[in-house]
């Protein structure tokens, strides 16, 4: 390939693309399916195959990019107009956590484990399980939170005790996961397994093999999410 044929490949690739890429819409990367996600990556893969593969003549490039450019517009049309469709191109959103109990059937869907969840419930500032009444994981990846509102008025005595009961800890800690016990993270705020057993039978849990994740909140209090949670 010479100088003057890849210059005029890059060219023509470029302006090709450009010109696609207006024609289908723009889109933030925050709001991009993984439909969206994958159509981008081939369409970049064809313009770089285009410009560096010789072999591959620049109309067959064009005509790749165009192919595939109208089956992504074709599909994104039949995506607005068709619910059906949508939920088969793009998929449907999740609820990972209902009425603060963890949907463990529901993470195996998405592919998502436990400390995947937490950082994702960090990124939106939450600490703890225990503070949130539903959590959403929507079809572009992103989390949507719904925290839980306080069920009566609080009085200046009570959020006096609340404070001093939210310094026990500097964060809620996690000290089981699929029912394993993470025993040094128990040692670590000075704890047991006793003191542990003991919570769980207070909450009418007979085995920590019945428990999906549990917490030490800040303020002591254990935060226990049983297995086999269920929609209804």
């Amino acid at each position: 390939m010479t100088v003057l044929e890849l210059a005029l490949r890059v060219v023509i690739a470029f302006i090709t693309l450009l010109t696609l890429t207006r024609i289908m819409g723009r889109k933030e990367l925050s709001q991009m399916t993984f439909f969206n996600y994958v159509s981008g990556i081939t369409i970049g893969a064809i313009t770089a195959v285009l410009v560096m593969d010789s072999s591959v003549s620049i109309r067959n490039g064009i005509l790749a990019l165009v192919g595939w450019t109208t089956i992504t517009i074709l599909l994104g049309f039949i995506d607005i107009k068709s619910k059906k469709a949508r939920d088969i191109i793009e998929g449907q959103p999740r609820i990972l956590i209902k009425k603060g109990k963890i949907m463990e059937h529901e993470l195996r869907k998405v592919r998502l484990d436990i400390d995947a969840l937490n950082a994702l419930l960090r990124q939106k500032n939450v600490f703890s399980f225990s503070e949130v009444d539903y959590a959403i994981f929507e079809t572009d990846g992103n989390l949507s939170v719904m925290k839980k509102e306080p069920q009566q008025s609080l009085t200046k005595s009570d959020l006096k005790r609340k404070q001093i009961k939210s310094n026990i800890y500097p964060i809620s800690t996690e000290v089981i996961t699929d029912g394993l016990v993470i025993t040094s993270n128990l040692e670590k705020l000075n704890l047991d397994a006793q003191w542990l057993e003991q919570q769980l039978q207070k909450a009418d849990i007979k085995s920590i093999s019945d428990v999906f994740y549990a917490e030490v909140q800040k303020d002591g209090t254990l935060y226990v999410d049983i297995k086999n949670d269920v929609l209804h």
